[in-house]
């Protein structure tokens, strides 16, 4: 069976797009952990700027064009650990079809399922939950990590987490910014990995931009970490991540 309609036409996007990548990284041992594939223009049109041509018709090929060409890019720069790719929870028609050329592009460029992160973004609000559950259940039977990303930014973060418990669990930069010098933060972070180590959940914090951040991160027990106090985005290239931090 084909892939889905929606997905395939790439003509309905038409915009060229190409990937930046982030380095998440774990402060304890020293390692990359991931790289995070970022949408740009290839005309250096940033992320927001790309992000605004996408609409209700679009948005199922420009979801499947980001995966294919992050998993491309990623066969190009051979990161040395997972590829975390977002995708827009609203963006999926069918879970099997849907997946289907993402599948294909991985086996293309050799790049294991298993070393796949796919995030959903917290920020869209989720028009159908069941759906998107099938399509996480769908991602962890082919052995593809999931993650919830910008957790604590606006809609269905706690919902989604008493239905499904995804491998990771990335906090919002909202939250992340200041929390050495902010104890209300640094409270409800506490209680948010005591939570996630209960459900068996992986928690990274984006967002990262100073040292003291990062020290009160670790105290807290979250040793993945991304953000500009390690590196910043690099477009169709892996930044060499600063861990002197």
């Amino acid at each position: 069976m084909g892939t889905c309609e929606r997905c395939s036409d790439k003509n309905v996007f038409q915009r060229a797009i190409t990937m930046a990548f982030q380095p998440i990284i774990n402060v304890i041992d020293k390692t990359t952990f991931a790289h995070e594939a970022l949408v740009r223009g290839q005309d250096g049109a940033s992320a927001s700027d790309i992000l605004s041509s996408v609409d209700a018709v679009n948005r199922f090929a420009f979801d499947q064009l980001c995966r294919i060409t992050a998993l491309e890019w990623a066969g190009r720069l051979k990161p040395p650990a997972l590829l975390s790719i977002n995708f827009m929870p609203n963006a999926v028609y069918d879970a099997y079809h849907c997946l289907l050329g993402t599948v294909a592009a991985a086996k293309r460029v050799d790049w294991p399922l298993s070393r796949i992160i796919f995030e959903v973004n917290e920020q869209e609000a989720v028009a159908d939950l069941d759906r998107l559950l099938i399509v996480l259940k769908a991602y962890r039977a082919q052995g593809i990590l999931t993650a919830i990303d910008d957790f604590g930014a606006a809609y269905s973060g706690l919902n989604l987490l008493a239905d499904f418990q995804p491998d990771l669990l990335k906090l919002d930069l909202a939250l992340i910014k200041g929390i050495s010098l902010d104890k209300n933060r640094r409270a409800i972070i506490r209680h948010t990995v005591s939570m996630c180590d209960e459900l068996g959940i992986k928690i990274i914090a984006e967002g990262v931009e100073t040292a003291d951040d990062s020290l009160a991160l670790h105290d807290l027990g979250i040793p993945l970490q991304q953000g500009y106090l390690f590196a910043r985005p690099q477009v169709e290239a892996l930044p060499l991540p600063h861990f002197n931090a």
